[in-house]
């Protein structure tokens, strides 16, 4: 694992920051040759959280030269999280514009492909959903409680009894007219915003609707996709089963 601030080589006092102020955002991708899928929506998605949450824009041409950079010779697959925090935030007033640093942290991916997975569903709702924020307790927590009642992972469902999202990935259903996708208070992910894109463009209908629990049973399958998976089957949430074809 390789990690750099700001372009440069991370020092204690940075992860002090971190790991004492958990208070920040980030988006997680996968390098292949020096290559990223949807570049332009994940540094979209990171000038538009750091507004929110600092006062203050991002550089994004900056940041993409930092992630260049810590991408290296760009042989084969690395995944990628870029966290934008700041050491100037104040506890105290929050409310204050502060400027940004950017940790960009850098490893060899894992190219093991991933089977079917069975998940368990849970009323849970992140925080500002719409913003991929340090904050994962909740969610991990989540996980770990679904894994213990023999499932794989944990699909959210809001306290509408809508379904929204996974733990860190969005949900897609078949039916015979083609992928529907949850209505909910969800993060717009990068790959679920590409799949969408590609389905346009193959004429395969691409819709949101509400989704609830009672909903399940009537897909013929369903998925979950993010930037290290664009696209895993799910065999199971709940007692409702799905036929997957490996």
């Amino acid at each position: 694992m390789q990690a750099t601030l700001n372009g440069v080589a991370v020092d204690e006092a940075a992860w002090r920051s971190v790991a004492l102020t958990n208070y920040g955002h980030f988006t997680s991708l996968l390098v292949r040759d020096r290559a990223v899928q949807g570049l332009d929506l994940h540094l979209q998605r990171l000038a538009d959280a750091t507004s929110e949450l600092f006062g203050t824009p991002l550089d994004v041409d900056r940041v993409q030269a930092w992630m260049r950079q810590a991408s290296g010779d760009g042989e084969g697959s690395q995944s990628m999280r870029v966290t934008v925090f700041s050491r100037a935030f104040n506890r105290e007033r929050p409310a204050d514009a502060c400027d940004a640093d950017v940790l960009i942290v850098t490893a060899t991916a894992d190219t093991i492909a991933t089977p079917a997975i069975s998940v368990a569903t849970a009323r849970y709702q992140r925080d500002a959903p719409q913003i991929k924020h340090v904050g994962t307790f909740g969610l991990f927590r989540q996980k770990r409680l679904a894994q213990r009642r023999g499932h794989d992972d944990v699909l959210f469902v809001d306290g509408s009894g809508q379904i929204s999202e996974g733990s860190v990935w969005n949900i897609g259903f078949f039916d015979d007219g083609g992928v529907t996708w949850p209505q909910a208070e969800m993060l717009d992910g990068v790959s679920q915003r590409l799949l969408q894109r590609g389905l346009g463009e193959c004429g395969v209908r691409s819709t949101h609707r509400p989704i609830t629990c009672s909903h399940l049973a009537s897909f013929r399958g369903a998925f979950f996709t993010n930037s290290r998976r664009a696209f895993v089957p799910i065999d199971r949430i709940d007692d409702v089963h799905y036929h997957v074809v490996q």
